[in-house]
């Protein structure tokens, strides 16, 4: 596992081994991850062109980690860092995750996540700490000017009503939606 400039995610890159018959990885290994996972729901979304999913994130504790892979496809998966006081605040780091290299991000409680489909269809499967639970869930923008995540030019973006309609970083740092950073901390050292 690599770690990525925000402290929380980071980036997995299996070995793929091919032969004739085709491949085989070990897209997931707990005993490989820099912290504790406990995994609770695995989610699979399939996605057009464009189609932005984000910028979600869960109330911590108990927050909502995700372990994500693009299974079919590719996406830009982005991580971006909500938790306020946190001193890479208002960041983001960006990935291509796909069919070929198979990488996977984690993405620790607390952070928001997000991904565009880049190809004409993406398969995304992420694997989360915890079940869904719509009073906890809460989205930032993906195209608030504030973030300024780089989207790839030429794509158009498709959103969902709700994230649409989720605030700005401002708004929702104002509004007092953002994770803590100190809990998050706090949260993090009970993971390991």
């Amino acid at each position: 596992m690599d770690p990525l400039g925000i402290d929380g995610a980071w980036l997995h890159t299996p070995r793929v081994h091919s032969d004739p018959r085709g491949s085989f990885l070990e897209a997931f290994r707990a005993a490989d991850l820099p912290r504790r996972f406990d995994l609770a729901q695995v989610n699979c979304s399939v996605s057009g062109r464009g189609v932005l999913r984000g910028v979600h994130f869960a109330d911590v504790p108990p927050g909502q980690a995700k372990y994500v892979m693009c299974v079919s496809g590719s996406v830009l998966d982005v991580v971006a860092d909500l938790r306020a006081g946190s001193p890479t605040f208002g960041r983001w780091e960006a990935r291509t995750l796909d069919d070929r290299t198979r990488c996977g991000m984690l993405v620790a409680e607390g952070l928001g996540h997000a991904f565009m489909a880049l190809s004409e269809q993406a398969t995304v499967v992420y694997l989360c700490s915890q079940p869904y639970a719509p009073g906890r869930e809460h989205g930032v923008h993906p195209l608030d000017p504030a973030l300024a995540i780089g989207w790839p030019a030429g794509v158009e973006p498709v959103l969902s009503e709700k994230d649409a309609k989720a605030p700005s970083l401002d708004v929702a740092l104002a509004a007092g939606l953002l994770p803590d950073y100190r809990a998050c901390q706090e949260f993090y050292a009970t993971l390991h």
